[in-house]
């Protein structure tokens, strides 16, 4: 693992083949840290840790810990109470079980850990179990203990190396109970063909290509005020103002997505407006304004979906009087496609 120093040395139990490793972080952190200071003079604030029966700082070598009981009673733990825990997982990774992995909820995902063979014995061991979770497409479930408790682990492949991500346990997790809205919303076919239309502007990502644009500018901020410089100015951002027309906002997307990736920017408007009705037993013979925005709509490839479906909307709610110019308009709309 090169200079990387692992985290905490145990093994795999699987069945009853034991194969050794070590833990080593497979994430890091790049976050700018600050320090904190004394605003009027710069200096350091650092934090001391004091005994309150003797009122004077203490080292770390002299703290340890300590359980606080409902009466406020300080019960001591030592090191060694913590070591000899009745637990076989003290020490050990113990696979319990191999599920698929859709099984696995994200909103249990913790720190992720590379897990490397601990010596040449363990390579073999090792490789067969990389080798079973690659062909059974399952991950495999554990059970380990590491900084003072007990946590669930999820066993998978990444590059020839087995990786094990922390899992919560499923108490863990809060239920969603009270955060979707509360209140009847109904979302149009219309309203969601030009969601899909957005998505499909939008596209792929590679995340490689992805990084920490607010990092960067912090360096920025950084580097000029260490030269003496005035820091960059920074771009107002956009005003969001209230969405008053859901459908508006989404034709803009569109074609704000299309525009940052130089592709043409022609969004064909989906009014949002229903469509007229005809009243009576009164034959129209005239193009109304919602079949003209039909007819528009059918030059478009990219909202072919979405004509379809208004125009069968629209069909199904016009009136039994104009049954009778149904064939002509469809055919014209046949002609322009």
């Amino acid at each position: 693992m090169g200079r990387v120093r692992s985290i905490w040395n145990g093994a795999i139990s699987f069945g009853l083949v034991s194969i050794p490793i070590k833990l080593v972080n497979a994430t890091e952190n790049h976050s700018i840290s600050f320090r904190q200071i004394h605003t009027e003079d710069g200096g350091r604030i650092r934090y001391r840790k004091v005994c309150e029966l003797e009122d004077r700082e203490v080292t770390q070598s002299e703290i340890g810990k300590g359980y606080e009981d409902a009466d406020g009673t300080i019960i001591p733990i030592t090191e060694e109470d913590l070591a000899h825990l009745p637990l076989p997982t003290a020490r050990t990774i113990e696979i319990v079980a191999f599920v698929p992995a859709e099984r696995i909820d994200p909103l249990q995902m913790d720190a992720a850990y590379y897990l490397a063979a601990s010596g040449a014995p363990a390579a073999k061991p090792y490789t067969l179990l990389r080798e079973a979770l690659k062909r059974s497409n399952k991950v495999a479930i554990a059970k380990f203990a590491l900084r003072g408790r007990e946590r669930l682990g999820m066993l998978r492949v990444v590059d020839e190396v087995i990786v094990m991500h922390g899992l919560l346990w499923p108490d863990e997790v809060r239920a969603p109970e009270g955060v979707a809205p509360d209140t009847g919303v109904t979302v149009r076919d219309k309203e969601l063909d030009l969601a899909d239309a957005l998505m499909d502007t939008l596209g792929e990502v590679d995340l490689s290509d992805l990084h920490d644009e607010y990092r960067e500018a912090v360096e920025e901020v950084i580097a000029a005020k260490a030269a003496g410089e005035t820091p960059p100015e920074v771009p107002e951002p956009a005003k969001g103002g209230k969405v008053l027309d859901l459908m508006a906002a989404l034709e803009n997307s569109v074609r704000a997505a299309k525009e940052s990736r130089g592709e043409g920017a022609d969004v064909t408007t989906l009014t949002s407006r229903p469509a007229p009705k005809q009243t009576g037993g009164k034959k129209s013979t005239s193009t109304t304004p919602a079949k003209k925005t039909a007819a528009k709509k059918t030059t478009t490839s990219s909202t072919k979906k979405s004509t379809a479906k208004s125009t069968t909307q629209g069909t199904k709610k016009t009136s039994a009087a104009k049954k009778t110019t149904t064939k002509k308009s469809t055919s014209s709309r046949k002609r322009s496609a």
